[in-house]
């Protein structure tokens, strides 16, 4: 059995770990970088909400797309196509408030993963249209991660915009890893975790504890990838 939603993007992978220095004083975007990417992620999202200056934002990225690199996983960076092109990242995500994902994928080209963010089915219709390769979706569960969340949105709401999407669907929010099955199962082709990672005292032992889940429900459910 194969899995129909790997079509439109290849590279996207099924677990993306989002770095993050302000939730957390221990560990670097790099350090957690590394640390996920021995745990199992296939993706990293080097994220960063400060106002830094654009030189330091290139250098914490290039932490993170050499962490990738060197463990064989995607570097994707938040917000800024100009410090993905900088350090040779895959691509970009794009959020809601960011460029749009057209002008995304004029200044990357076609050889970059684009994603998109959606936190409601007619955010997730209206971004259908562009040039993405996935789109993230959520909060599924809730998000102690910004300060004004959108609503929760829920697994039926996942599976409504998994049915329609074009495009691989990345869920995110307080998705812990014994709700994996059920996200997966809602149709999502893979999850996106924030503070689940980048917060344990532990890094590389949480992103294990997450790919195993992954890996058992596409065993369970026959999907070879």
């Amino acid at each position: 059995m194969t899995d129909e939603r790997e079509a439109p993007a290849a590279r996207v992978g099924r677990f993306h770990v989002i770095t993050d220095e302000t939730l957390q004083s221990r560990f670097s975007h790099g350090e957690i970088a590394r640390l996920a990417v021995r745990g199992g992620a296939d993706t990293v999202q080097y994220r960063e909400k400060r106002p830094l200056l654009t030189r330091e934002l290139v250098a914490a990225a290039r932490e993170v797309a050499d962490a990738c690199r060197d463990g064989g996983a995607v570097c994707i960076v938040d917000d800024r196509a100009d410090v993905a092109l900088a350090v040779a990242a895959a691509g970009v995500h794009v959020g809601r408030d960011d460029i749009e994902v057209t002008v995304a994928r004029r200044l990357l080209g076609d050889g970059f993963l684009v994603g998109g963010t959606a936190n409601s089915l007619e955010e997730a219709r209206s971004v259908f249209a562009g040039p993405l390769d996935y789109i993230g979706v959520g909060p599924i569960f809730g998000t102690n991660s910004k300060a004004n969340p959108a609503p929760v949105m829920g697994l039926e709401t996942l599976h409504r915009i998994a049915a329609e999407s074009p495009v691989p669907v990345i869920a995110i929010g307080n998705i812990s890893p014994d709700r994996i099955a059920d996200v997966l199962g809602a149709g999502a082709f893979g999850v996106a975790v924030l503070s689940g990672v980048t917060c344990s005292a532990d890094p590389r032992a949480a992103a294990a504890e997450y790919r195993e889940r992954i890996n058992a429900y596409l065993k369970d459910a026959g999907v070879t990838s």
